[in-house]
Formats: C-alpha cells, structure tokens, sequence
C-alpha cells in the first residue's frame, strides 16, 4: 500500500525554490533544487506548509550537519546501475511512492539500491530528508544508510539510496504472501518489539524526538535473522519543540495507519506513531491487511472487524491468524490485542509511550516462552505414564471392556469410541462392508 499526500483542494503544479533547499547540506544535494519541478497534488497553502515542515527550523538542520557520520559513501550513477544490471526488473525487491528498490552488488557488498522516481509525487525532499535523517540516527532497529547518488546529467535528476540489504524482505511480504511458510506467533512477538525499540529510539532516546510519521508493515524490513528494522525516513518529522504539544504540518502517510486526530486536524506528535503502531499489532495477530477491498463490506476494515472478537474471549480465536494453527497462542495474543487497544485509544494522551509498549511487550515474551516450556513437559509427563503402564502390564483397554461389561456407568470424563483399526480388520470382504458383529466398544478417556 503506497503512502500518499491527504489533499482537500484541487491539484496545482508548483515549482520548488531555493529556499525550500536549504536543508541540503552538500552542493550535490541541491544542485536541482532550485530549477526542478515536481508533479503534485497538493495545494499552495499545503506547499507553503510543506515547505515549513523543511525550513521552520534550519537550526536543527545545522545540527544535522554537525552530527551526521563521515561514513556515508558518495555513489556514482553508473556504478549503481552496473551492480543493479541497468536496474533490471527481474532484481527489484520492492515498490513504493518513492520509487523502485533494486538488490544489487557493490564490490562484494550486497546492497539495496532505491531508485527515486521522477514521474512521482514524493521526491527530491523526501530524497533529502532520508539521507539527513539517516546520516544521523544509529541504531540495531533501523536501517543502515550506506550511501547516495546525487548526479545531473541531460536526462535530469539521478537521486539514489544505498541501504544494507534485508534479505528476509519486509513484514508485509510476510503477512500476506500466502505462499511463504507463516511467521511463527513468537516470531511475529519478537519482530514486534523489534518495532518498537526503533520507534522508542527515535521518540526518546535522540537529542532531538523524531516522529516517523509511516509506520507500516511494508517499513518494517527484516534481515536474515528476522531481526526488525525500520526503514524509509522519507516523511520522517522532527517532533514538537519544547514547550509545544504538537507540530502543526501538512498531512501525509498511508490510509488506515495514520493516527485520526492528525488526519482531522494536522497536529503530528509522536502518539501519532503510537496509533499506527496499535494497528500493526491487529495484523500481527489477524495476518490480514489493514484495509481489504475483496472481502464482504463488514469486515474490509481490520479494526472495526475485530472490535465484537476482543471483547469476547469465547469468540476471540475467530480473528487468529488461521495459518498459527497448532500454536498455543491465544492468551497471548489476547495480552497483545490489550495492549494494541491501549495504543489505538481515541485521546492521544492516553496512549503509552514507546518505551512502556517496548516494557509490555518484554513480558508478553517472556510469559510466551514460559508457557511454551511448560506445554513440552505435560506431553512429556503422558508419554512416561504411558511407558509406567506398559512396564506393568496393565492393558487399559480390557479394562474398558470389563467395565462395560460389569454394567459400570460411564464416568463423566469418559465417552465412548469406535477402534477404527478393529473395525476395518473385521472388514467383510466380500461385500466390501463393515462386519459390526465382531466389533467390542472400547473406552478412551478424554480429561
């Protein structure tokens, strides 16, 4: 699902100035900014507070410059382009409103390449503002920015992203691609807590709050561990100043995750995060998408579908994910679905902060993992009563039998049973028919 501008008026064409450029920090960042024009479909005044969002702060921008590694790597567009094979179709690994993702080799290096689209809507900003963001921020649950390309030549603007490759692709790959085999329900615990130590990160732990402002399965990539990385700090927004509840932007992400007090109203804090950090743990526990269109009107939209399901425990195993089957789970997730409500409550100053979802989820894990230890052992109690009785000699099912026999009535914890291995050794042959005469009903308990 693409991320796009929220816009009320109609579509105006608009072209960027130097000023709005500022934010570049090198010469070949902003070598087009001044002369380039982009296809929009926002508003003036949506441009003009757009344009804020860059330059209401270029202090902080300094700052930026002051604190960004002397580790990222300038690329040429020709070197890209030959580790990506001419960006061939058959390498892409991913799609969105900034363009085509391509693996590639760089010297032995295998990196992602994304390739800014020209034609699209978020561009040279949302170029400028990922590699200002992500020349800073370090961190185990964030994407590592390796480098850029920032070349013109008469075909126009050549702007590129370097990133470590996440071979394990994102999330959503995993969620909905039913062809894969299914995330594991403490894979799908961890990866969540992954998520949110980045978001947790990002909101608390910088000199400066950082508020991702996209928070989405399709962001959240994964490597060949599983571990989980936030990724695309396109529309990434520095927080509010101190002494300020919210910052006041233009309002942009993807339908079904953004918060609904900034869709309303335009005020972005960091609870808008929060939000859409609830509505990823609904799919987590569901494996369906936020918003789908191919299945009956009552339950397209995830939350509302769930809504009858959480507050009934009897009925909750109905939203599970069908494919954690077999998973003593739904404890757990009904724990997760508490937390993911919490998140989603209706006044931003009553959801929790980052930090206390990464602190609950912590304890979900570890109750997870003690509940699994626990499950092993009582198989493994069974299986040894089992062998005792064998060692003894005592034949349960004569026993069975003698009880039936005796007249003894059947005990509450007892039913009976057909031994369908019994019955097809008495099978008649010759009309290809049970032969219920020699079959004796056996006992089987079921505590």
């Amino acid at each position: 699902m693409k991320c796009f501008y929220f816009t009320k008026d109609e579509e105006e064409g608009a072209t960027l100035s130097s000023r709005e450029s500022k934010v570049s920090w090198v010469r070949s960042l902003s070598v087009a900014s001044s002369s380039a024009s982009v296809d929009t479909r926002r508003s003036r005044s949506e441009l003009d507070s757009d344009s804020r969002d860059y330059t209401d702060s270029f202090e902080f921008y300094e700052f930026l410059t002051r604190r960004r590694a002397n580790d990222l790597r300038v690329f040429g567009f020709y070197e890209l382009k030959l580790a990506t094979k001419g960006f061939s179709r058959s390498l892409m690994i991913g799609e969105g409103g900034f363009g085509c993702v391509y693996g590639g080799v760089v010297g032995e290096m295998e990196v992602a390449v994304k390739r800014l689209n020209r034609h699209g809507f978020q561009g040279h900003k949302e170029w400028i503002n990922e590699v200002n963001f992500l020349g800073v921020v370090k961190h185990p649950n964030l994407v590592k920015l390796i480098g850029y390309c920032a070349e013109d030549d008469e075909r126009g603007m050549q702007r590129l992203l370097v990133y470590e490759l996440m071979r394990n692709k994102s999330l959503e790959d995993h969620l909905l691609a039913r062809s894969r085999a299914p995330l594991s329900w403490t894979l799908r615990l961890k990866i969540a807590q992954d998520a949110a130590r980045g978001l947790a990160y990002l909101h608390e732990e910088m000199d400066f709050q950082l508020i991702f402002r996209d928070f989405k399965p399709s962001n959240i990539l994964l490597d060949e561990d599983f571990n989980a990385k936030l990724s695309d700090f396109g529309l990434a927004r520095q927080g509010p100043a101190a002494g300020l509840s919210h910052v006041s932007t233009s309002v942009v992400g993807t339908v079904g995750y953004a918060a609904p007090e900034y869709v309303q109203t335009g005020r972005l804090t960091a609870k808008s995060d929060v939000w859409s950090f609830g509505v990823v743990l609904y799919e987590l526990i569901t494996g369906r998408r936020v918003l789908e269109r191919n299945l009956p009107r009552a339950e397209q939209k995830l939350l509302e579908w769930v809504r009858p399901y959480v507050s009934d425990s009897k009925k909750f195993h109905f939203i599970l994910d069908p494919r954690l089957e077999g998973h003593d789970c739904v404890k757990s997730a009904q724990r997760l679905a508490l937390l993911a409500n919490k998140c989603l409550a209706k006044n931003p100053r009553s959801r929790p902060k980052m930090s206390e979802v990464v602190d609950t989820l912590g304890n979900i894990i570890t109750d997870a993992a003690a509940q699994a230890e626990v499950v092993p052992e009582t198989a493994k109690e069974a299986v040894d009563e089992k062998e005792e009785d064998a060692e003894e000699g005592v034949d349960t099912k004569e026993e069975g039998r003698e009880e039936v026999e005796s007249g003894k009535p059947e005990s509450n914890n007892q039913k009976w049973s057909f031994d369908f291995k019994e019955m097809v050794s008495f099978r008649n042959k010759s009309i290809g028919k049970l032969d219920w005469r020699n079959w004796t009903a056996g006992l089987v308990k079921t505590s």
